[in-house]
C-alpha cells in the first residue's frame, strides 16, 4: 500500500473516530465535580488524555482534541464531546466521573411591575436602590444583549469593580466599546448548539455570532434586572411610563448561550463555569428543560448552580411555562425557583358589535379600525377540501381567501401550544382585516397580531356567537388597546406557570416564590420583529416565567448589596419568608384564567415583597455541608460525593432525612404516622426580641411547635425548634397544606407546609 493510500486510510479512521461513526455519535456532557488542578490548561490537558485513552490508535490524542467541544475547567471539571453511546458508557465507568449525560436543550421561558411591588414612591424606591458605585454583579445567561438600549446607559457609574475577572469578547457587530460600566462583560457560546442543530447559518433566521441579541429575550431580562431609569417608555403607546430595572445600579455580565430560543446544555454549563470564575454575585437564568426534569447531577443547570452555591453565588431560575402539575423545572434546593403571576394592570382591546354591544377583549393592539367590518367564523370560511372544524383554527391553507377578504375572522384554538400570532398572518395573507381569537385559557396574555386582533374568553364568545347567528349581516369594530391600572384581584398566578410538586425530591416544595411575569414591559432588540408582529421596537411587552425570574434576581441583588456577607441560602430565605399569599383583595392568590384555588405548588411561599425582604427578622440558613447531607438522604454514594466535592466524604448512618434540610419551607412527601421536623433560625435585628409561633394547620393534621417561643438577645444568634406533625386522617394520595409563621409583632416569618399523609 502506498504512503498516500495509508495516509488517506488513517485520515478516514481519524474522522470516523472523531465523529463516532457520524450518525451514531451524540453530544454528551462528562461531569467530574471539583478539581485540584492549578489552572484551566492543566484541566484541559487531563481531559484530552482521558479521552485519548478510549481510542487505541496513532492519532488518539489528536482525535480526543477534536472530539472535545467544551472544557469545564474553572469552577469544576468536565468536558462535552461527540461520543457514541458505547463510548459514553465506558467514560461513565471511569474513576473520577460523577455523571455522563446527553446534552439536552433548554428553552427560554418566554415599568408597571416595580410599582405594583411597592416601590413606586420616591421614599420606598430610595430604600431599595443601591448606591451608583454598587459592586454587585448579576450574570445573565440568555440570548445576549442589545447594548445601545438606553436601559444600559452607564451614566453615573464608577469604574468596573476590581473583583470582576471577566472579558468583553468581541464578535459580529459587537465591539469592545459595546461594553461599559453597566455592561461590564460579555461572552457567547455556540459550539454546543451547532453540534446538536447544525450551523447557525443553516437555521434561517437573523442572528449575530457575538453577544449581540437578535432575539430580544436576553435584552428584556437584563433590563428587568438592572435597567437604568428611562422616562417616557411604552410599546407603541401601551403601558406608558418610566422603565427601570429592579436594581438599576447593579452591573451586568452577559453570557449568550441561547440561539433562536434554544440553549444547549453544554453551552449553558460553560457559561455558568465562566460566570462563577468571573466574579458574579447573582446568576439569573430564564430558561430550563422541558419536563420531566432529569436527576440533579444529570442536569446542566443543577450542576452549574451547585458549584455557584458553593462559591456563595445565588442562582435564580424560571420554573417554566408548562401549565400542569409536576412540570416545574430547575427544582434543586440550591436554586431559587420562580413562578409567574400578574400585576394590577390589564390591556383591553374591546370589540364594538353592530348591535352596539361591547365585548371585552385582551391584546396588545396598536392598530385602529376606521370603520366596522363584516364578521365571519373561520369554520364558515373553510378552503376547498378542509373540514370546517379544522378551518376554525385559522391555520395555513385552511381558509378560503374569497370568503374572508375584507372581513374580521373569528378563530379558535386547537392546542395550548398554537402559534396565535401566526393565525393573524394567514388571515392577512387571505385579505382578512382583523381577527377575534376565542382563547379562554390564554386571554390574559398580551398577544400581538399583524392585523387588528383581540382575544376573548368563553362568556364573550357565547355572546359573539349568538349575535352572529341572529344577525343577517353581523359587523364589528376592534378598538386599539387601552391600559387599565389598579385592577383587582391581583396578583394571580399566571395560567401558564409551571407547577409543583417537585418530581425529583418532593420534600422540597417548588416553586419557591412567584413574581410579575405577565405582560412585562422592558427593553428589546429592534431586529427581533417576529415577536412584535413585524414592528421594530425598542421596548416590548412579553410574558413568561422568563419575565418573573429577573424580578426576583433583582431583589436578590439589592439584598446582596445591603447584606454582602449573606449566603445564597440567607438571601433566598429572606425572599421566601417575607412573601405574601394574599392578593390586593386580602384573599388567597388565585390562578388564571378562572381564579382557581391555589396552593404552594402554584406560588411557593407567595408573591414577592421586596421591601419586607430587606429586613426579614429571621432567616433559615444552610451551607454546603447541609447540601451534602441532603444528597446523602437521596442516595449519593461516598465515591460520588468525593468526585463532587473533591474530598473524601461519608454519609451519616442513618442519613439525615431530606425533610430536615434547613429549608424555608417544610415538606414531607411520604408521611406514615406522626413525624418530627427540625429547623434552625438565625436572628438579624438590633434589639432583644421574642418570636411566637403561629400555625395554620393542614387538613387532618395536628401541629405542635417546640419551643413555641424564641427569645433572642443579639443579632446572629441561632435557635432551633421542632415541629411535630400528628395526623388523624390520611390525605388520599395528595398533599395538604398549611403554614408556620414566627412573629415578634413587627416581622412575620412565614414557611408554607406541605404534607402527603399516607397513613395515620
Amino acid at each position: 500500500m502506498r504512503l498516500a493510500q495509508v495516509l488517506t486510510l488513517l485520515l478516514f479512521i481519524r474522522l470516523t473516530l472523531v465523529h463516532g461513526a457520524s450518525s451514531n455519535a451524540k453530544h454528551y456532557i462528562v461531569y467530574m465535580g471539583e478539581h485540584s488542578h492549578p489552572n484551566s490548561e492543566s484541566v484541559i490537558s487531563a481531559n484530552h488524555e482521558m479521552l485519548a485513552s478510549f481510542w487505541y490508535v496513532i492519532f488518539s490524542l489528536e482525535v480526543a482534541k477534536e472530539a472535545a467541544l467544551h472544557h469545564y475547567s474553572k469552577s469544576f471539571r468536565g468536558f462535552s464531546a461527540m461520543l457514541t453511546p458505547d463510548q459514553a458508557k465506558r467514560v461513565a465507568e471511569s474513576d473520577g466521573v460523577v455523571s455522563v449525560f446527553e446534552s439536552r436543550t433548554s428553552k427560554i421561558h418566554t415599568t408597571r411591575t416595580w410599582n405594583f411591588l411597592g416601590i413606586d414612591s420616591i421614599q420606598q424606591y430610595k430604600q431599595l436602590q443601591m448606591d451608583s458605585s454598587s459592586n454587585v454583579i448579576v450574570g445573565v445567561i440568555d440570548s445576549g444583549i442589545w447594548p445601545e438600549s438606553e436601559s444600559f446607559s452607564d451614566q453615573g457609574f464608577g469604574p468596573v469593580p476590581d473583583k470582576f475577572k471577566g472579558e468583553c469578547v468581541t464578535g459580529e457587530q459587537f465591539a469592545l466599546s459595546n461594553c461599559n460600566r453597566k455592561i461590564i462583560g460579555a461572552r457567547y457560546y455556540f459550539k454546543g448548539f451547532e453540534a446538536e442543530y447544525g450551523s447557525l447559518e443553516s437555521q434561517g433566521g437573523t442572528f449575530f455570532r457575538s453577544a449581540r441579541d437578535s432575539d430580544g429575550h436576553g435584552t428584556h431580562t437584563a433590563s428587568t434586572i438592572a435597567g437604568s431609569v428611562v422616562a417616557n417608555v411604552s410599546l407603541l403607546g401601551m403601558a406608558g411610563g418610566t422603565a427601570r430595572g429592579g436594581a438599576p445600579s447593579a452591573r451586568l455580565a452577559i453570557y449568550k448561550a441561547c440561539w433562536f430560543g434554544l440553549c444547549s446544555d453544554a453551552d449553558v454549563l460553560l457559561a455558568m463555569d465562566d460566570a462563577i470564575s468571573d466574579g458574579a454575585d447573582i446568576l439569573s437564568l430564564s430558561l430550563g428543560p422541558d419536563p420531566p426534569q432529569s436527576i440533579y447531577f444529570e442536569d446542566a443547570i443543577s450542576i452549574g448552580s451547585f458549584h455557584a452555591f458553593q462559591k456563595g453565588i445565588l442562582v435564580s431560575c424560571s420554573a417554566g411555562n408548562s401549565f400542569f402539575p409536576g412540570t416545574a423545572s430547575n427544582v434543586a434546593p440550591w436554586i431559587l425557583t420562580v413562578a409567574a403571576s400578574s400585576v394590577d394592570r390589564i390591556f383591553n382591546s374591546n370589540i364594538y358589535l353592530g348591535n352596539s354591544r361591547i365585548l371585552k377583549g385582551f391584546s396588545l393592539n396598536p392598530l385602529k379600525m376606521e370603520t366596522s367590518y363584516g364578521l365571519i367564523a373561520g369554520s364558515a370560511a373553510a378552503a376547498k377540501g378542509v373540514p370546517p372544524s379544522n378551518a376554525s383554527f385559522c391555520k395555513n391553507n385552511t381558509l378560503d381567501a374569497t370568503l374572508i377578504k375584507g372581513k374580521i375572522v373569528v378563530c379558535t384554538i386547537e392546542t395550548l401550544t398554537d402559534n396565535r400570532r401566526e393565525k393573524s398572518i394567514f388571515i392577512r395573507q387571505g385579505g382578512g382585516v382583523g381577527m377575534i381569537l376565542i382563547d379562554p385559557l390564554a386571554k390574559d396574555i398580551g398577544f400581538q397580531f399583524v392585523v387588528p386582533g383581540t382575544v376573548i374568553g368563553q362568556e364573550e364568545a357565547v355572546l359573539l356567537q349568538k349575535y352572529m347567528e341572529t344577525e343577517k349581516n353581523p359587523v364589528a369594530k376592534i378598538y386599539p388597546t387601552i391600559t387599565v391600572l389598579n385592577t383587582k384581584p391581583a396578583p394571580a398566578v399566571a395560567g401558564f406557570s409551571s407547577m409543583g410538586p417537585n418530581i425529583i425530591t418532593p420534600e422540597i416544595i417548588k416553586p419557591d416564590i412567584t413574581g410579575p411575569g405577565l405582560n412585562v414591559l422592558a427593553a428589546w432588540s429592534p431586529v427581533a420583529i417576529e415577536a412584535t408582529a413585524e414592528r421594530s421596537v425598542n421596548y416590548n411587552i412579553v410574558s413568561g416565567t422568563s419575565m418573573s425570574c429577573p424580578h426576583i434576581s433583582a431583589v436578590a441583588a439589592i439584598i446582596k448589596s445591603i447584606k454582602p456577607s449573606w449566603s445564597p441560602a440567607a438571601i433566598k430565605s429572606a425572599i421566601m419568608t417575607t412573601a405574601t399569599a394574599l392578593d390586593n383583595t386580602k384573599h388567597l392568590i388565585g390562578r388564571q384564567p378562572f381564579g382557581n384555588e391555589t396552593t404552594p405548588f402554584d406560588y411557593g411561599s407567595g408573591h414577592i415583597n421586596p421591601t419586607a425582604a430587606l429586613e426579614p427578622g429571621l432567616i433559615y440558613d444552610l451551607d454546603s455541608t447541609d447540601i451534602i447531607n441532603f444528597l446523602c438522604s437521596i442516595g449519593a454514594s461516598p465515591a460520588q460525593l468525593k468526585n463532587l466535592t473533591g474530598q473524601l466524604t461519608y454519609c451519616q448512618n442513618p442519613p439525615i432525612p431530606s425533610y430536615n434540610l434547613n429549608y424555608p419551607s417544610i415538606g414531607v412527601s411520604n408521611m406514615n404516622g406522626s413525624l418530627s421536623v427540625y429547623r434552625t433560625v438565625t436572628y438579624y435585628g438590633k434589639d432583644p426580641t421574642v418570636y411566637y409561633a403561629y400555625v395554620d394547620h393542614p387538613v387532618g393534621v395536628k401541629v405542635k411547635v417546640t419551643p413555641s417561643k424564641l427569645c433572642f438577645t443579639k443579632t446572629g444568634e441561632k435557635m432551633s425548634f421542632k415541629v411535630d406533625f400528628i395526623p388523624y386522617m390520611n390525605s388520599s394520595g395528595s398533599f395538604v397544606f398549611g403554614a408556620l409563621t414566627w412573629s415578634n409583632g413587627i416581622h412575620k416569618v412565614r414557611s408554607p407546609i406541605g404534607l402527603n399523609v399516607l397513613s395515620v
